[in-house]
């Protein structure tokens, strides 16, 4: 069945996830759900950034935090429940409008080189799937993200030229995404973890396929934070921000053992590790991994510990998000077996 899930004050929630959020769309195992996510920046640029109903959410929807980002959602998956995999294949992310923003922020990596925040502004060509800055300018009356939801007027700042002559490629994808997490009570949507949230991979995209351990009955998916393109790391503290309008196929999965976010794409597996630390988050990424290569080839750990010094990358996903993370990125194509995906 096809669904359609508009994001409106009545279908969205802004900064957390909780497993006593109520469904706002139930489907069953195998549905498609046509969802619309809005970019928590679109006050960057309200004249580029929002549309009407973008400018509804902005204005009714006032209850807001811990974290910054809007989530649409939480849907309801009939029948999945705790110890049950959600398999969710992203089908289409398309931009809502041709225009998107990068905030380089007070929590970006280098930001003790920088000491100013600045945002960035760019018109997106999804046709040659390019994008080239408009302009740029200084904020400096307050952090953006510490007040979710802030609208700057374009009369109260300067706007400079930006980028001239360079163009970015863009890859759309779902940087915040995941089910609600088992903890009770609002759990902010900044730091990623075990239910999926603030993952800021940028191959959460359309052929991509995200396996999240469900925790709560229903699964209760939300889906936010979209982005048009994210280098790995994301150290300004930001991707390039923009509202996507997204296609997605939901099924219940009880044939995988992952007990932790997992990312299929044509020809790899990436298993996402967290920490405080880059070490930390490199080591769980480690450990995920060489239990993934046990339990779904059969490798001896030996065997599991060798192949992943040999064959498998371990990247930075993002540096910038409370919790670091990297992913361990396992070619698939290495293995003559297969583990139960549909891929």
């Amino acid at each position: 069945m096809y669904h359609v899930l508009p994001a409106t004050p009545a279908t969205v929630h802004w900064g957390y996830f909780d497993p006593a959020l109520p469904a706002v769309l139930t489907v069953n195992s195998g549905d498609l759900v046509a969802v619309e996510a809005l970019t928590h920046h679109a006050g960057d640029a309200p004249d580029l950034l929002m549309d009407g109903e973008i400018r509804a959410v902005f204005d009714q929807v006032c209850d807001r935090g811990p974290g910054p980002h809007l989530l649409t959602g939480p849907v309801a998956v009939t029948g999945a429940r705790p110890g049950d995999v959600l398999q969710v294949d992203i089908l289409e992310a398309t931009p809502r409008l041709p225009y998107g923003s990068n905030l380089a922020a007070h929590w970006g990596y280098l930001y003790d080189l920088t000491g100013a925040e600045r945002v960035t502004v760019y018109a997106l060509d999804t046709a040659a799937l390019k994008g080239r800055a408009l302009f740029g300018y200084d904020w400096t009356t307050t952090a953006l993200a510490d007040q979710p939801g802030t609208v700057v007027e374009p009369r109260s700042v300067t706007r400079e030229p930006a980028l001239p002559g360079v163009t970015v490629a863009l890859r759309p994808h779902f940087g915040t995404m995941g089910v609600a997490p088992a903890t009770p009570g609002r759990v902010s949507s900044v730091p990623p973890g075990d239910h999926g949230g603030n993952i800021d991979n940028w191959r959460i995209g359309v052929g991509g396929r995200m396996y999240y351990p469900v925790n709560v009955a229903g699964a209760l998916l939300s889906i936010g934070d979209p982005h048009v393109s994210q280098g790995d790391g994301e150290i300004s503290g930001t991707a390039l921000e923009a509202s996507l309008n997204g296609l997605l196929r939901l099924t219940v999965r009880r044939d995988l053992p992952f007990t932790v976010p997992v990312l299929e794409t044509s020809t790899e597996l990436l298993v996402h590790g967290f920490g405080d630390s880059l070490d930390e988050a490199m080591r769980a990424a480690a450990v995920r991994a060489l239990d993934l290569l046990q339990q779904l080839y059969g490798l001896s750990r030996a065997d599991a510990y060798s192949y992943m010094s040999v064959a498998v990358d371990f990247t930075v996903t993002q540096v910038v998000d409370q919790r670091q993370g990297v992913h361990a990125r396992i070619d698939k194509r290495s293995f003559t077996g297969t583990w139960g995906s549909a891929a």
